[in-house]
């Protein structure tokens, strides 16, 4: 098999094998209690879920004293101590939001089993409400790349903060962390900062047909740019992980311009130019799938793609909104060498604050409004908070050796749990680029999401619970890539790896 150098691996043996101060008072001796019980009690605790299950599932009750009093004598007995607003929030969460969550992977329903609802986090790990501690390969979906709650982002965010949250007009916070990313990012010659990767990703669409003129554009399938119609078309982990074939609600306008291919695969790309010549205004696609599990580009597939669309008037937009500031500090159009027309980023830039951005070449930024006739807008766009935390996290990113050792540790996980679960009779594959990794219940390899799909979903499930009982969370779904961060230790990845091997052995 193929592999592509510098960590990618590809199914081969390098590598890739197949309120109030009192309650406010409260919420501080809560937090620390928890960690003080994790950190202090070289015994391990009995691992439950009490309270994230009631807390899903407690009939709802109308907010007053005497229901915040009777919750309070509930718990009494675990010693755990709620503030007003912990106890509001958690009361009753399947009937106050749809499945109990605000993003339908959090539900664990592809995993079974009680979601956890977390307390804190700091560095690479997450304390849930009940106390258990984990180590965390999720990172809020990536952003994380430096660790929860970093103690320079926090101090930078305290400074901000004084300043105010939003202001609704230009901020110099917005030059900084522009010229940060122009100069990381080859294709970025201008960009519009937005508030997440699927306003990003509505953004950059709009832009394509606009400066093109055209309308049908080329996505992949399990590729995921966010929720906006256009893209719900076999689109990946949040639609896989519910089984669910398309999101209803998309009406077939929305969708009659949007042309499929499997990834990895060029043949159908020509094909579909062909058949739709001078019509297809872009490509587009996760140079590094992260929302069908991990799955890399097979070698010299980014460059025919460059190639084809060159050809064909089209543009060519990564969603870097997973790989930016992850694989490299260039994302992975530097790690691959290939430069795109348009790019969109999101998750790192905004240092775990709500954030997305897209970008491209001048002549084709400067067609967004005021610049240009394409309009788009957004009240908290480039918010001084936001722009912050980014600039903080990328200034950590940019420090000598951060990728490296991204690499180093990355890669001794993945080896880790792959040689785990071969050696206790599983059929499973995977590989890592830097600070990103996934892994399949499958021999392999897999190039595309059809191939995903051949995966044991049943038997990650019973892994995936396994693990949350040994302390280490990962994302609950087969489809989804995992996240390393600086914060990551050796002793994280040892201990992650001991997990596996007990776990596998279990199931």
């Amino acid at each position: 098999m193929a592999s592509v150098s510098g960590g990618v691996a590809l199914s081969c043996p390098s590598k890739l094998s197949h309120g109030s101060s009192s309650s406010s008072h409260r919420r501080h001796v809560y937090s620390s209690s928890v960690k003080m019980a994790v950190s202090v009690d070289d015994k391990k605790k009995s691992y439950t879920l009490q309270k994230s299950e009631e807390a899903f599932k407690i009939a709802k009750c109308a907010f007053h004293w005497s229901c915040m009093a009777r919750l309070r004598s509930f718990l009494a007995p675990s010693g755990l101590q709620f503030s007003v607003s912990q106890i509001y929030q958690g009361n009753g969460a399947l009937e106050l939001m749809p499945g109990g969550v605000n993003s339908p992977v959090r539900a664990f329903k592809s995993v079974g089993g009680q979601p956890i609802l977390i307390d804190s986090v700091k560095g690479s790990h997450m304390w849930d409400i009940d106390g258990n501690e984990y180590i965390d390969y999720v990172g809020s979906w990536g952003p994380a790349i430096i660790g929860h709650a970093d103690d320079e982002v926090l101090a930078a965010l305290a400074e901000t903060m004084k300043k105010g949250t939003s202001f609704g007009a230009p901020c110099l916070l917005e030059n900084v962390l522009a010229e940060m990313v122009i100069s990381a990012v080859p294709s970025i010659e201008m960009v519009r900062f937005v508030n997440s990767g699927t306003e990003a990703c509505m953004g950059m669409l709009r832009l394509a047909r606009a400066f093109t003129g055209r309308e049908k554009i080329i996505k992949f399938e399990g590729c995921y740019h966010g929720h906006a119609d256009p893209f719900l078309v076999k689109a990946g982990s949040g639609v896989a992980t519910l089984g669910l074939p398309d999101s209803p609600g998309v009406p077939k306008a929305a969708t009659y311009e949007t042309l499929i291919s499997p990834l990895n695969d060029l043949s159908t790309v020509e094909k579909l130019f062909e058949a739709n010549k001078g019509e297809i205004a872009a490509v587009i696609l996760e140079p590094v799938v992260g929302n069908s599990g991990f799955i890399p580009p097979k070698p010299g597939y980014l460059n025919a793609l460059e190639k084809i669309t060159k050809e064909n008037g089209a543009l060519l937009v990564f969603d870097e909104v997973m790989t930016g500031f992850r694989i490299s500090y260039g994302g992975a159009q530097e790690y691959f060498g290939i430069t795109p027309d348009l790019t969109t980023l999101g998750k790192i830039i905004g240092g775990g604050l709500p954030v997305g951005a897209y970008g491209g070449r001048k002549e084709i930024m400067e067609m967004v409004a005021p610049a240009g006739p394409m309009y788009q807008a957004g009240t908290l766009s480039g918010n001084p908070l936001a722009m912050t935390a980014g600039i903080q996290t990328l200034k950590r990113l940019k420090e000598p050796g951060s990728y490296e050792y991204l690499d180093k540790i990355t890669g001794e996980l993945i080896h880790g749990i792959l040689d785990a679960g071969k050696k206790a009779g599983h059929a499973i594959c995977g590989g890592y680029i830097s600070g990103m990794f996934g892994f399949f219940f499958t021999e392999g390899p897999v190039y595309n999401f059809g191939d995903a799909k051949n995966s044991d979903t049943e038997k990650f499930a019973r892994f995936y619970r396994g693990m949350l009982e040994e302390g280490v969370y990962f994302a609950p779904s087969q489809y989804e890539a995992g996240f390393t961060g600086l914060a990551h230790t050796p002793e994280d990845v040892q201990r992650t790896i001991a997990a596996a091997e007990k776990v596998f052995r279990q199931i």
